[in-house]
Order: C-alpha cells, then sequence, then structure tokens
C-alpha cells in the first residue's frame, strides 16, 4: 500500500500531527524514528541536518586562509551532514528512499527557512545519478491546535506553488555563504598578514548591521557637549500656581540640528529674560481641543520582540524562543515567524470566538484580569470588519501574532507575560480611539518694550477607549493645569534659570536595532512609512535575534544592561571596510535591498540566476580590493592614547595596525617603541591598552587564538628586552605563578584579603596569577593542591564567585562557558566535589515529566 512521508521540522510538531490525524487516519504505530499509519508515514528532522558546501576542489581549509584560494565561487553547492544530527538524517533518507512512500508532504515551520531544510533534505536522499523524484505536497500551519492541522491537510499546497518560496531560500542560503566564505576569509587573510590568526567574520546581514551599531557609536564619541540655559516661570492665577517655560514663537528650524525654540546658547540671555520678567504681570491666551490617539496595530515578530526588551528587557532571541514555545508547545499563540500586523479578511469569526474564549475561561493568575475587556468588547460590538485589522493586501504567508482558541493552562511567568502582552494588543486594537483634551497655554510677559512667551501643556484623558485594556482610567478633573479666567491677568511669581547640556544620540538597545534592521539603518518612527519600508529590511523577523546574538558571540558588541556597545574589534572592521572602499558590506540599504529582492523572488517576480550573479559579482570586488591593497596603514579616525611611551614617555598613537610612540611632539618617529593591536587576535580595547601601558601587565583576558583558530585565555606583560634596548609584548600563562610554586620561596599574601576557607585543609585561598589558590599550595610548605582557574573555558570566574563556592559550596549559574569540542555555550553551576577533591561542572536539573530518578550530573571540569 503507498504512503506519504510527512516531515516536520521538530519532533514535538511531529507528534501534534500524529494526534491531529489520529480520528481521521486511524492509528499510528510508533517507531524509534517515526510514526506509521495505513496511509501515512510521519518523522522529523531537528532544524537544519545538512548544510551547503563547495564542492572539494573549491573548499577551503583553516590553514589555508590566504587570498591565494580566494575568491570561492563554485559553479554548484554540494551537501555535508551537520555532524550532530547524522543519525536523524540517515533515518529520513531511508523513509524517503521507501518504496511504499510514494509521494512527500512537507510540513516544516511555514516560512523560507522551512522550506529550505525539506528540500536540502530531499536533495541529500537523492543520488548524482538519480534525484528524488517522488510528487511533493507543502502543509502550511498558522496555528498547531489540533483543528487547524487537519484544516491545513485539508487544503495541502501543490509543489509548483512554493518553487518561487523555495528558490528564495535557496538564494538566501547561498548569498550567505559566498558572502561570509569570502568576506571573513579575504578580511582574516588581510589582518593576519604580519602573523598570528585574526578571525575576522563578515556577513551579508550581520556586517550592515554592525555598521549601524558602529555609526552610532561614532557620533556619541564625537559629540561636543555645548551649555544651554532654559528659562523657568511659575505664575500666579486666581485658582493657583502653574508653571511655563519660555520659547521663541518666531523659532524656525536652521542648520543647526540641535537648536530648539526653548533653548538659549547664552547665560546672559537667560540671565536677562528672567530679570526682565520677574514680578511682572502675564497676558493668557488658551487653545484647547480635543485628540485622539488610537492602539497600534497588531504584532508581527520584530513589533512583539521590540515591545518585549522595552517593557521586559527580554531579548530578541528570548522573545523568539518564549514565542515558538507558545506557539509549538502550548498551542496559544499563532505563528509566531511573521511579517505581518494584518489578518485575513474571513478571519473576523475567529477573532470573535477568540474574545469568547478569553472572556469565558479561567485563565491563570494576572491573566484573569482580561477577560473583563475581552466581556467588553463582546457586548459592546467592538469587533467588527476594519482594514487595521483585517485586510488580505497586507497578509502573505502569514498574518499577525494573536491568541489562538486554546486557552493557556500552565506557562512559567516570562511565556504568561509575553502572552499577556500579545492577548492585550489582540483586544485592544478593537477598542475605541483613546481620547484626551489637550491644552495649550501662552503666558506673554511684556516688558523692556519685549515680549516674552512660556508655553504649558495639559492633557487630560476623558475616555480612555484601548487604554483601559493596560489599566489606565478617566482622570476625574485637569489635575496637572490650574483654571485660569477668561481675560484673567496673572503674575510672574518666581523665574528659574536652568544649565543644562546637549546630549549625544542615545545607544541603540535590541528594540531601537530591531527597529533600525526592519528600516534597513533608518529609525522610522512614523507607522505608515515603517510600513513602507518593512520588506527593505536588514534580515527577516525570524533571523534578525540571531543576527544580533551572533555579533555578542563574536565580540563586535557587548551587552551592558539594555545598551549594545560596539568592541574595538567592530571599530577595527568597519575602519578596514571603509579603507578598502567595500561599501557593499557596510550600506544597509543595499542589503535591505537584497531582501526586497529575496521577498520578490517569494512571489515569483525575480529570477533566481539574476539575484546570484549580482551576489557573486559583489563578491568577486570584495575579494578583489583587499587584495589589491597597496599601502601600510588603512585610514581611519584613530586615537591619541593618555598613557605615555614606557620609554621615553612621549605620545603614543594608534593607527590601523598597532600603538607606536611618536615622540614628544608626537609628530615625529619616536623612540622605536611599538605593540600590536591584535595580539593572539584579540584586539585591544581603548581602555585596556591605557591600563597595560600604565601597569606594565593586564588579565588574565579571554578571546586570544592560537594560529589555528583555537581560543585561550592569558595575562599579557610589557617586559624590557635588552636585546632591542625596548619594551615588547609577551604572553604569561601564568608562569610567574607557577615558578614561585615550584621555587619553594614563600608567598606574600599580606596586602590581599581572603575569599574564604579552603575546602580541602581549611587555609586561606587568595587570588594569585590566573588562579585561586589555597596559601598551602604554594611557597615553601606545599601541603594542599587546591586550586581552581580564574577563567574556565572563557567564563570569567569572578571573585565574588569564588567567594560563594568557598562559603556555600557552589556558584551562581554561570551561562557563558564555552565547550573545547562543540564551540558552543553552556550553562552550569561551579561547585567543589568531597570525593573527586576538585571544582566541579554542575548542571541544572532536567524538568522532568516523570518523576526525577538522579540528581543533577556532574562532570570534571579543567581548574
Amino acid at each position: 500500500m503507498s504512503k506519504a512521508l510527512i516531515i516536520a521540522e521538530k519532533p514535538s510538531v511531529a507528534q501534534d500531527i500524529v494526534r491531529a490525524l489520529t480520528p481521521t487516519a486511524g492509528k499510528f504505530e510508533k517507531h524509534d524514528e517515526y510514526f506509521e499509519s495505513d496511509g501515512y508515514v510521519v518523522s522529523s528532522a531537528v532544524g537544519h541536518l545538512v548544510e551547503i558546501k563547495a564542492p572539494d576542489e573549491f573548499d577551503v581549509k583553516r590553514g589555508k586562509w590566504s587570498f591565494a584560494n580566494l575568491p570561492v565561487i563554485p559553479p554548484h553547492f554540494d551537501l555535508n551532514p551537520i555532524d550532530k544530527s547524522k543519525g536523524r538524517l540517515n533515518a529520513l533518507v531511508k523513509l524517503i528512499r521507501r518504496k511504499d512512500v510514494t509521494s512527500l508532504i512537507n510540513a516544516c515551520d511555514a516560512g523560507r527557512e522551512g522550506e529550505l531544510i525539506f528540500r536540502l533534505i530531499v536533495q541529500y536522499a537523492g543520488t548524482a545519478k538519480a534525484a528524488i523524484n517522488k510528487p511533493v505536497q507543502r502543509l502550511w500551519l498558522q496555528s498547531m491546535t489540533p483543528q487547524a492541522i487537519r484544516d491545513g491537510f485539508d487544503k495541502l499546497r501543490g509543489d509548483a506553488q512554493m518553487l518561487p518560496l523555495a528558490d528564495a531560500a535557496r538564494c538566501r542560503s547561498e548569498a550567505d555563504w559566498l558572502v561570509g566564505i569570502n568576506g571573513t576569509r579575504a578580511m582574516t587573510a588581510f589582518n593576519s598578514r604580519d602573523g598570528g590568526f585574526f578571525l575576522t567574520t563578515v556577513g551579508r546581514v550581520q556586517t550592515p548591521t554592525l555598521s549601524i551599531v558602529v555609526e552610532r557609536e561614532e557620533k556619541i564619541r564625537k559629540h561636543v557637549f555645548r551649555d544651554y540655559w532654559e528659562v523657568r516661570g511659575t505664575f500666579d492665577a486666581q485658582a493657583g500656581q502653574y508653571e511655563g517655560k519660555w520659547f521663541d514663537p518666531k523659532f524656525k528650524k536652521g542648520e543647526d540640528a540641535e537648536a530648539r525654540a526653548d533653548r538659549l546658547w547664552s547665560r546672559a540671555d537667560a540671565d536677562a529674560i528672567a530679570a526682565a520678567v520677574q514680578g511682572q504681570p502675564a497676558n493668557v491666551t488658551e487653545e484647547s481641543k480635543p485628540t485622539t490617539s488610537s492602539c497600534g496595530g497588531l504584532y508581527d515578530l520584530t513589533t512583539l520582540q521590540r515591545e518585549a526588551n522595552s517593557r521586559f528587557g527580554f531579548s530578541a532571541k528570548t522573545t523568539l524562543s518564549l514565542a515558538q514555545a507558545l506557539y509549538e508547545k502550548h498551542k496559544v499563540l499563532t505563528y509566531p515567524r511573521t511579517d505581518s500586523r494584518f489578518l485575513p479578511e474571513d478571519y473576523l469569526a475567529v477573532a470573535k470566538q477568540t474574545a469568547e474564549m478569553i472572556a469565558s475561561e479561567d485563565l491563570p493568575g494576572p491573566l484573569r484580569e482580561l477577560a473583563a475587556h475581552a466581556k467588553t468588547a463582546i457586548k459592546n460590538g467592538y469587533i467588527k470588519p476594519t482594514k487595521k485589522v483585517f485586510d488580505n493586501a497586507k497578509v502573505s504567508d502569514h498574518f499577525a501574532i494573536i491568541p489562538t482558541l486554546q486557552a493557556p493552562k500552565s506557562l512559567t511567568d516570562i511565556e504568561a507575560k509575553l502572552y499577556d502582552l500579545v492577548v492585550k494588543r489582540f483586544l485592544a486594537v478593537f477598542f475605541p480611539p483613546a481620547e484626551f483634551q489637550v491644552t495649550t497655554r501662552i503666558s506673554t510677559v511684556k516688558a523692556a518694550g519685549k515680549e516674552f512667551s512660556f508655553q504649558t501643556n495639559g492633557k487630560v484623558l476623558v475616555k480612555p477607549g484601548w487604554l483601559a485594556v493596560y489599566g489606565k482610567e478617566v482622570q476625574e478633573d485637569d489635575a496637572n493645569l490650574v483654571a485660569v479666567a477668561p481675560g484673567e491677568m496673572v503674575a510672574t511669581e518666581s523665574v528659574d534659570v536652568k544649565g543644562l547640556q546637549t546630549k549625544p544620540p542615545a545607544r541603540y538597545t535590541e528594540a531601537t536595532l530591531l527597529s533600525a534592521m526592519e528600516g534597513a539603518g533608518k529609525l522610522i518612527d512614523d507607522d505608515e512609512l515603517r510600513e513602507a519600508m518593512a520588506e527593505k529590511g536588514l534580515g527577516t523577523p525570524a533571523t534578525r535575534a540571531a543576527t544580533i546574538e551572533g555579533l555578542l558571540t563574536e565580540k563586535y558588541m557587548l551587552r551592558e544592561g539594555r545598551e549594545l556597545i560596539p568592541t574595538a574589534k567592530a571599530f577595527q572592521l568597519m575602519t578596514l571596510l571603509r579603507g578598502l572602499d567595500v561599501q557593499e558590506l557596510t550600506r544597509p540599504e543595499l542589503t535591505g535591498d537584497w531582501e526586497f529582492k529575496l521577498a520578490e523572488m517569494e512571489k515569483g517576480r525575480l529570477n533566481r540566476d539574476a539575484f546570484m550573479a549580482e551576489i557573486a559579482a559583489m563578491t568577486e570586488k570584495v575579494v578583489q580590493k583587499a587584495k589589491s591593497y597597496d599601502r601600510d596603514t588603512i585610514p581611519g579616525d584613530y586615537a591619541t592614547l593618555k598613557a605615555p611611551c614606557p620609554k621615553c614617555g612621549g605620545v603614543v598613537k594608534e593607527n590601523y595596525r598597532r600603538f607606536t610612540c611618536t615622540g614628544k611632539d608626537g609628530s615625529s618617529e619616536g623612540c622605536g617603541f611599538s605593540i600590536g593591536k591584535i595580539p593572539g587576535g584579540r584586539s585591544f580595547e581603548l581602555h585596556e591598552v591605557e591600563e597595560f601601558l600604565a601597569d606594565k601587565k593586564i588579565g588574565p583576558l579571554e578571546g586570544f587564538r592560537s594560529k589555528a583558530g583555537w581560543p585561550f585565555t592569558a595575562e599579557l606583560a610589557l617586559v624590557y628586552d635588552d636585546e632591542i634596548a625596548n619594551w615588547k609584548l609577551e604572553f604569561d600563562f601564568g608562569e610567574d605563578a607557577k615558578k614561585a610554586a615550584e621555587s619553594g620561596e614563600p608567598v606574600d599574601f599580606s596586602g590581599q584579603a581572603s575569599l574564604g576557607a579552603c575546602p580541602k585543609c581549611q587555609g586561606h585561598v587568595y587570588d594569585h596569577g590566573s588562579n585561586y589558590v589555597c596559601e598551602h599550595a604554594v611557597g615553601a610548605n606545599v601541603t594542599c593542591d587546591f586550586k581552581s582557574g580564574k577563567i574556565i573555558l572563557q567564563q570569567p570566574i569572578e571573585a565574588e564567585q569564588m567567594q560563594k563556592l568557598l562559603s556555600a559550596g557552589k556558584t551562581d549559574l554561570l551561562e557563558n562557558f564555552v565547550s573545547n569540542k562543540t564551540r558552543r555555550k553552556f550553562k552550569a553551576f561551579l561547585a567543589y566535589d568531597k570525593k573527586e577533591g576538585k571544582v566541579m561542572f554542575e548542571f541544572e536539573p532536567r524538568a522532568a515529566k516523570v518523576p526525577a530518578k538522579k540528581a543533577a550530573a556532574k562532570k570534571s571540569a579543567k581548574t
């Protein structure tokens, strides 16, 4: 009997499909890697199982990252299995090749990446002589409820309908490969010319995104703080006092971007205004008019990520994983990886049913409060056809993120926060606009033959409308603006002159960077303009979070609180790309245009070969520019260090490759002192090199790379070399501390505070070299061997964490260990194991569906 093979993207989705089909397709028998019924075989990938690679003759090994092998532009792309998923891939290949499997159904996620995952698996399952030629259909799911899955099977899409999306998926993957491989290898080869291995990653979306952040940081660094003054008056009316701010009614915007109607650039001018109006009567004119404020549209993924970052501080990656869990695991949200903020026009009945579910279900915790708003919407007939919500022209393959008809039962706190955000927006979008009364009051003082105007603004919420969903109710009275009778003269009771300074632009947060990526580098506040640019953004809603995380992982950016701060490595890359005149890799608008073309390809309006030819031409240009650069240094905006030259006390200046002494006057060849900017493939931050020159040592620092490209941790020392009669940089791997320990010489810890009692011998533990050591493990009489590294698998272990380990038995959960084997980050506690007599990793226990069998696993840590 012939059967259809259904391939889902994840095992959990395969199980959901089996549960949904069982009532109509009959019982499924469970096997190790698949489920089978009379008519179906259901299995799944685990995300991407294969990756593209160049044919062998074009492959570039790590040790050959030189210009001689570039550019790499193969005529076709072969496929490689991803090592960790080989077992699942082999199982799928066997199922695809089964004789009784006569058709295939792609049930991967409904989007570009889901299409690519399926297509590459089927391609890999074929052979050089015979491709898989079985008919293919597409299951396109917006919701994961059983009924939605059954409805999806009733409306399977034909393969021909999906070919444009498949073309766009392959183009995205191959374009990223071409730009990433060639750009990364070319820039790494350029930066490694002087020896070492300075990995310089470049990406089609990653690099323009970084360019946005670096350009903002450059504006911040170059900002010249200017003093300005504001004049604020307090006015006495019969009904009480109110404040007003002086402004120039004749002000017009000009070339000075920092000029404002209420700013004065001279303290004398501000004092003169204050002196002139003090104690004087003022004439009052007032304009009061009603205004309305409408709720924003429904959420797409990017707007949801922005709002969750602004409200809760969630990273874009966290929001995506939470939304995916609410969609896939809990079935309470629709498909989250969407770029649409609208619903189909035939979805009105479903929207009403969703509101009824929210109104009637006993939702857990704070979500219960939403029922009242849902009841209000149903009772007053708020849910009705409106182009703001229902618009087929603005729905592509996916619609906005809204709640499903399934009520949540057991959400975590942070899942509930995100679900609450989506439900509130879903309800609020149907509510009427909020109504305000806005009052603008101008108090005019006539003195010394001049008129001085002061403005006061008042805003009163009259009808909350959609704001009621967010807990804002009507204000009882005009509490923030006392009344002034018509024709009443008020007195200028007091005047304050306030000195302020202009501020640089704000650093990007994930919320504002997502906006910039969405608008291809243009921060657009106007929703309509942003919508017009939506198809020309950097990346897609589904990939933007991964792009930001990639920049953080590669140490191009740091996250401080909610701010994203570019590192020295980021500035160096931008300096290089600008100096080489490789604008294609830095301009967000250009990459946004490529994303637009991919979207056009999805709609069948653009040819795949034409797009790839454009990408190949750009790649060749990038490599050629780097190859042919023949000057000593890249031009750029370089720093002059505050720390003096350690040899002659002269001025040390930065160029592209080095920090170099330029003599006492900063303009000569200097004394010959010079150190590289990227020792061991790691860029110095300016504050680090300042500290290094002043203290002649720094560290331990992480992020160095060996010539083979492997990361390591070390201290740096500035040592005097008699042969060259100058100071030079050397790596210090804790050898001094090691030699001191082995020499039997006593170690003086008298200047240090103990971090706690040694768990082996109860002696004191101190900071020593690159380790935390027991006082009895070093010196003349070694009786203990306790020590633990200050950096373990690239995770810095702060002194406070060592204190916790010694006092409480283990550290906090540390999140940035990097496996030597897989190069992946992992989280763990550090704990002292008495039986082993050393510090070990202790992992979080997994949430068990059945009673937990054993305590958390432990594994030895090399400390």
